[in-house]
């Protein structure tokens, strides 16, 4: 695979920024959509995080529909929808309806973690016996209201849902995942934009554990990554403060909405944060077209991706645009 013409989506966290609104975030988020679907991207994933000043998307499934109607051919998922704070059931229920009236463009990518705190999760789940260790039986409970009535020999019927093909990602920072995604057949998107540690080892575990299914021939890998693009390598590292910001408040316990960039970085952390932050943010690209694409294929090459999805916390939104613009530039 070459970067040329490879596949290329968006994770779309539906950042809030400071002095904006959810309101003004998911307008934007939609704005996004419409552009990226005329850039050629391939997939718009909107990502469960609860908890957070800074990010919109948390009732996923509502977002994706508000998406899905406001665009027409590209497609649109969740990266992703964490099961445990869910019944089974009622993502069945939810994922089948958007199926439904969005025909062949809905994706359901799924995490077994939170996707918030454990206080947050207690209130999601009205307890804590619903945790990633249940993963697997939850995901196979969940597999089985996409069956037909005749074959799922449940009483239990996910309506609409069930007769449906809505393709099943796994998505994961770490090996369980990337393993589990293997033994099933399914495609897998790991989390390298904030975890880059186990990237490549997941990656190796996933294809060696892969077995052929009625969902995949071969194994099937996507990479998640930050990518900031602008015009020169200034400009876009300036830009990229903004997301440098975010993960600094991350470190520090206290996350907040997304920040305007800054001159320089070194007056708002410690060496110790800027070494935690950078370790998060290995995988993170900034720059001009050029320096974008020469990164890129560098990970291309370690990863042997099938498809690279980028996400942008960008401040502000024009720039923003027109980092996924340039982006889409590079790969076309």
């Amino acid at each position: 695979m070459t970067l040329h013409k490879l596949p290329l989506s968006i994770l779309d966290l539906a950042p809030v920024i400071e002095g904006g609104t959810p309101a003004d975030s998911l307008r934007n988020t939609l704005d996004l959509a419409q552009h990226a679907e005329r850039w050629g991207y391939n997939r718009f994933w909107l990502a469960e995080h609860h908890n957070m000043p800074g990010i919109a998307s948390s009732a996923t499934s509502v977002v994706i529909g508000y998406v899905a109607a406001g665009t027409s051919t590209i497609r649109v998922g969740s990266g992703g929808i964490m099961l445990p704070n869910h019944a089974p059931l009622i993502i069945a229920e939810q994922f089948g309806t958007l199926e439904s009236l969005y025909p062949g463009r809905i994706d359901l990518g799924l995490g077994r973690a939170p996707g918030s705190d454990q206080l947050t999760a207690k209130a999601l789940r009205r307890g804590l016996d619903s945790d990633g260790s249940q993963f697997p039986e939850q995901l196979g409970e969940l597999r089985s209201y996409f069956q037909p009535a005749s074959e799922s020999g449940s009483p239990l019927r996910a309506v609409p849902g069930e007769g449906l093909n809505i393709p099943i990602w796994l998505l994961g920072s770490s090996g369980f995942s990337a393993q589990l995604a293997g033994l099933l057949g399914l495609p897998f998107s790991f989390a390298s934009h904030f975890a880059p540690d186990y990237l490549l080892p997941a990656l190796e575990l996933y294809r060696s554990s892969f077995r052929p299914s009625g969902a995949l021939t071969s194994p099937y890998a996507m990479v998640g990554l930050n990518v900031v693009v602008a015009d020169t390598d200034e400009e876009a590292k300036r830009l990229a403060t903004s997301q440098q910001q975010q993960f600094l408040n991350l470190v520090r316990g206290r996350p907040g909405k997304l920040q305007p960039p800054v001159d320089h970085m070194d007056e708002l952390w410690s060496p110790q944060e800027q070494m935690l932050v950078h370790k998060q943010l290995r995988y993170a690209v900034a720059g001009s077209q050029e320096t974008v694409k020469r990164r890129l294929e560098q990970i291309l090459a370690e990863t042997g991706a099938d498809e690279f999805i980028v996400t942008a916390q960008i401040y502000d939104h024009q720039a923003r645009l027109r980092s996924y613009e340039l982006m889409a530039e590079i790969v076309q």
